[in-house]
């Protein structure tokens, strides 16, 4: 067992023991956005790590709990994804994978811990404009109080992250509030990933 990894609290179990508490601050980023989630599928958790080594040490521990199904190069870094042998339960959520991005070249986050959460809500949209007006049509509320987000103090990024060999557009809308973030996006992680595998 890494003694790094404990120092640092980046210890799967430590990690498990605050799942919890973040995901309770989730649940309060989801009600300020009112964006309904009760009946999302939590797709995936990722943590941030700022050193290469420390990622590389928790990406050996996490294997205790599932197996590497990605480890794609996304944005000139490897972001690897674990397949959970049990999903982590949290709140009524069931969360089937981890995602564990090691640390881009020169950025630092603020702290190294549990960073966003990503959902799954079924969309056609191929863009990130697209899914956006699809998610303020499906859910009228948000839509009624996406005028506000930015004096809530809420952040909102539009991306169409894609890593090398991927079938499917996954476009994703982003809320960051006080560190927590939530994503939202229409296909679920494991399905991405088998998209790079068909010809």
């Amino acid at each position: 067992m890494s003694q790094a990894l404990i120092a640092a609290g980046l210890e799967p179990k430590q990690m498990i023991e605050r799942l919890d508490g973040f995901m309770a601050k989730i649940e309060q980023l989801a009600n300020l956005i009112e964006l309904d989630m009760t009946f999302a599928q939590a797709d995936h958790i990722a943590l941030r790590i700022n050193d290469s080594e420390l990622a590389a040490q928790a990406h050996q521990a996490w294997l205790a709990y599932g197996n590497t199904i990605s480890e794609a190069q996304i944005n000139g870094r490897p972001i690897i994804v674990l397949h959970f042998n049990k999903p982590l339960k949290s709140r009524g959520w069931s969360i089937e994978c981890l995602e564990l991005p090691y640390p881009a070249e020169g950025k630092l986050y603020p702290s190294q811990d549990w960073e966003h959460v990503e959902f799954v809500i079924p969309s056609h949209a191929e863009t990130a404009d697209e899914y956006l007006a699809d998610l303020k049509g499906t859910y009228p509320q948000f839509g009624n109080n996406w005028d506000s987000l930015a004096d809530k103090g809420v952040k909102v990024k539009l991306s169409s992250p894609k890593g090398e060999g991927e079938r499917l557009n996954n476009p994703t809308v982003a809320f960051k509030h006080q560190g927590i973030c939530i994503k939202v996006h229409p296909h679920a992680l494991k399905k991405i990933v088998e998209s790079e595998s068909r010809p």
